[in-house]
């Protein structure tokens, strides 16, 4: 296939920057990934009983005339989920490039053969972002293992998106199915920032139980940013809001966490907290068109 494209931001009126592609998991019966989505749908009220497929996602972005990063999670080590695999779902989404923004990723588990996995990813397909979940994966975002990958990310320009914080992954299940919520304190991505300070960063989701330890990495380090998705706004903090607000204004993203929580009902609760009308538009769209350098 040939290179991504990218959207005509112009035409669209927000960018979210985090939505999931994973519904090829789920065509296996035997691997537990039914009752593991089951489980997230229930956990946040999601409308979704089953992942939509990528072209169904890509309906929805267009119907609402948003634009939207999508992504896969390769977690098969740490889950025993066999993974979307990249080219698939890039094969997929380019026939949708109007509205998608597609984004990869691999375990940082896989070593070297990840980090040439990621060089020709950038190389062939154009891709400008790779998405970690700490939790998911069974690592600590500071752990060695995962630099030779990290630096075929940032020689490519590309974006390293992780997830932060507690996630209704496997919550509620006997023993959180296993995940572990100390992987994903977002203090272990300060020491990532450091060591590739031109690496572009995304802490993904409200940080609980570590809000504030979020808002102080991507305050201090100038290549690291947050996206507002996996949470209702009316749930936010008020230390969130006050920092949406001020200082940190020019690096939170517009996030939904597509399918278990909708860009409708996400968007339809920020518009009722209290954030300056002159600092919507930077969230919605603006700051991540920036940092998406589109």
């Amino acid at each position: 296939m040939p290179k991504l494209k990218l959207p005509d931001i112009d035409k669209v009126v927000a960018i979210d920057i985090h939505t999931h592609a994973e519904e090829p998991c789920g065509t296996h019966p035997d691997d537990g990934y039914d009752d593991f989505q089951a489980q997230m749908a229930e956990y946040f009220k999601s409308p979704h009983k089953h992942p939509p497929t990528v072209p169904e996602t890509a309906a929805y972005y267009r119907s609402k005339n948003i634009a939207a990063v999508i992504f896969p999670v390769d977690a098969e080590r740490e889950t025993g989920f066999r993974r979307y695999k990249n080219e698939e779902m890039l094969e997929i989404a380019s026939e949708h490039l109007d509205v998608l923004i597609p984004f990869v990723s691999i375990d940082p588990h896989k070593g070297k053969l990840g980090a040439r996995e990621a060089r020709k990813l950038i190389e062939e397909y154009g891709v400008r972002g790779f998405k970690f979940h700490p939790t998911m994966q069974g690592f600590y975002a500071n752990d060695r293992m995962a630099y030779p990958l990290y630096e075929e990310i940032n020689n490519g320009g590309a974006i390293a998106l992780f997830h932060t914080g507690q996630t209704g992954v496997g919550s509620g299940m006997p023993g959180g199915m296993g995940m572990r919520l100390k992987y994903s304190n977002p203090m272990y991505m300060d020491d990532v920032a450091a060591d590739f300070p031109d690496l572009k960063i995304i802490l993904a989701h409200p940080s609980f139980p570590w809000q504030e330890e979020a808002l102080s990495v991507a305050t201090h380090k100038p290549n690291v940013y947050i996206d507002l998705s996996g949470w209702s706004p009316k749930y936010f903090p008020p230390i969130l809001v006050r920092y949406i607000n001020s200082i940190l204004q020019d690096k939170m993203l517009f996030g939904s966490d597509w399918p278990v929580i909708t860009p409708d009902r996400w968007l339809s609760d920020f518009a009722k907290i209290e954030i300056r009308d002159e600092i919507r538009p930077k969230v919605l769209k603006a700051n991540a068109r920036r940092l998406l350098g589109i």
